[in-house]
């Protein structure tokens, strides 16, 4: 991938105001990074997938659900929506714009800086296996409940300008096959022939695409 400048500079709030959908594409190639005491992790946004809670079975706020836990979803977009998964933690960013409870999932990035501090986190070596999951990337990343609503324009979690893939698949969610019509909605994002992706399945179409976060 291409390099990025030497200074990091998250994205305006202004990003994060597309539509649910096209913010799902937009977000690949861009550069999600999380500070902590023992050092900075980022990674490139290699995988999404797109939640739009008032109209998608497979949302935590379907039929504009608003619970203790979807609560975030119903502010500003460009906030960090966390929730406990099993034993892991899974990343959402916020959509939609206030009252919307949308949210677009990372599945996967591709790791740029901190990989041995990642290594550690995950007990491997294998650099392709840190990050290509959705609780994989949270734990490489040390991303936490504790980043429940937190702004994502700046630190100790932001999104920052990546770089632009050149093509993007489109398929069908994964996990979801208890949401009725839901799981045939083509609302999963990936760069295509990315090795970072949590899942390699044949893509519906693909995206000839550029400049996706410029």
């Amino acid at each position: 991938m291409d390099e990025l400048p030497k200074e990091i500079v998250p994205l305006s709030q202004e990003f994060f105001e597309q539509p649910t959908l096209e913010l799902s594409k937009a977000l690949l190639g861009c550069l999600l990074v999380k500070e902590t005491d023992q050092g900075m992790t980022s990674g490139y946004i290699v995988e999404t997938e797109a939640y739009i809670g008032p109209i998608d079975r497979a949302a935590h706020s379907y039929n504009n659900r608003r619970t203790g836990r979807t609560e975030v979803m119903f502010h500003r977009s460009g906030i960090a929506y966390t929730y406990q998964m099993h034993t892991h933690c899974l990343f959402n960013v916020v959509s939609g714009g206030e009252e919307k409870p949308e949210a677009v999932l990372v599945r996967a990035i591709e790791p740029r800086n901190g990989i041995e501090l990642m290594k550690i986190r995950r007990g491997m070596e294998d650099p392709t296996n840190l990050t290509n999951g959705p609780g994989k990337l949270t734990k490489s990343m040390s991303i936490t409940m504790e980043d429940y609503g937190r702004p994502l324009i700046l630190p100790p979690i932001y999104i920052a300008k990546g770089i632009s893939p050149e093509s993007i698949s489109v398929g069908k969610r994964i996990g979801i096959d208890n949401s009725g019509e839901a799981k045939d909605y083509p609302w999963r994002f990936w760069i295509t022939n990315n090795k970072f992706v949590s899942r390699h399945q044949k893509s519906e179409y693909e995206i000839k695409i550029k400049n996706v976060n410029n």
